[in-house]
């Protein structure tokens, strides 16, 4: 963060979106004495979000009314399309300075146009703040945070990036947080699919498994993927802390974006190919180390998948 830049003070705040990340988000700020007004179309994670001391409303528009800064955490570009722009959007009713915050992860084009169309119509600034960290990191605002900003709209955010960010980078003008978290998530799937073969590999050997992570620590295998997810793994919990849908989502987005700019990627591609997979088979709401179901016994796992038969999900790569 630049310390030249004034930051304002804890003020009014509206989020949308108290999901996975949301929630543990905003209960996060309402502890740091921010006042948070929310909302989800979820009426349980309302409740959940209200009792940790969040106002909850039954429309967007009315958190979003006097509110100076309004984040968006939403699981799809079509959701942030819809909230923003749609019938009821957000844009019928904000005016400057309010300032909206997207710690959404959606397409890079998108989040440039979207950016573009709510300055022009309503002179308000859009600031693309993609995540990685994970719910915990979310509650304890420990959050890497990647942001595409202009100039005018980052002493509107300082504040709030301080109580949510351990680590927050701003890498140019609109859509640059989001082409940082497509090069996030080309990782992370990548890496995913290698720790699976990991724990697989360590297992048919016979060793103890379990010290894998203690082992291979402090050398050029180690990384938090790995401290985290294998332990996981071997326990098969699969319990979400996030979702192997949302996984596949930015896969699929990773793969359109280098496509349009003529990057192979082969190695996403196969990390894509094999969550497509395990969505097919019933595990989309597990969590994204749940790919290890494709190589437990009982699973075809190898077996060429038929797809002819299935529907393109909205928003998949053509």
């Amino acid at each position: 963060m630049n310390p030249q830049v004034s930051t304002p003070p804890k003020s009014r705040i509206a989020y949308i979106g108290l999901g996975l990340m949301g929630l543990p988000m905003s209960r996060h700020l309402v502890s740091l004495g921010w006042d948070v007004h929310g909302y989800d179309v979820r009426s349980e994670q309302m409740d959940l979000a209200s009792a940790a001391g969040v106002q909850v409303h039954s429309t967007p528009t009315e958190a979003v009314h006097g509110c100076a800064l309004v984040v968006l955490n939403l699981p799809t570009t079509e959701a942030v399309e819809a909230v923003v722009f749609g019938t009821h959007g957000l844009i019928k009713t904000m005016r400057q300075p309010q300032c909206i915050v997207d710690f959404s992860t959606i397409s890079v084009e998108s989040g440039q146009a979207f950016s573009a169309k709510l300055l022009a119509q309503t002179g308000c600034g859009w600031v693309d703040a993609p995540v990685s960290g994970g719910p915990s990191a979310a509650g304890t605002g420990t959050l890497t945070v990647m942001a595409g900003a202009r100039a005018d709209d980052l002493p509107r955010i300082q504040a709030l990036m301080r109580d949510v960010a351990a680590r927050f980078t701003v890498l140019g003008p609109p859509g640059s947080g989001l082409v940082a978290k497509m090069l996030n998530q080309l990782m992370v799937g990548c890496l995913h699919a290698a720790v699976t073969e990991l724990v697989v590999l360590a297992e048919a050997a016979g060793i103890e498994a379990d010290l894998v992570p203690s082992a291979l620590a402090g050398g050029h295998a180690d990384g938090v993927l790995l401290q985290q997810i294998y332990p996981r793994m071997r326990a098969r919990d699969f319990a979400p802390l996030g979702y192997a849908r949302q996984l596949l989502k930015d896969l699929d987005m990773v793969l359109a974006y280098a496509k349009s700019l003529q990057v192979p990627t082969p190695m996403a591609s196969q990390a894509q190919t094999l969550y497509r997979m395990l969505t097919r088979l019933g595990h989309a709401e597990l969590d994204t180390s749940a790919l290890l179901r494709l190589y437990e016994p009982g699973h075809d796992r190898f077996a060429p998948p038929d797809l002819t038969d299935v529907k393109p999900i909205k928003g998949d790569t053509p």
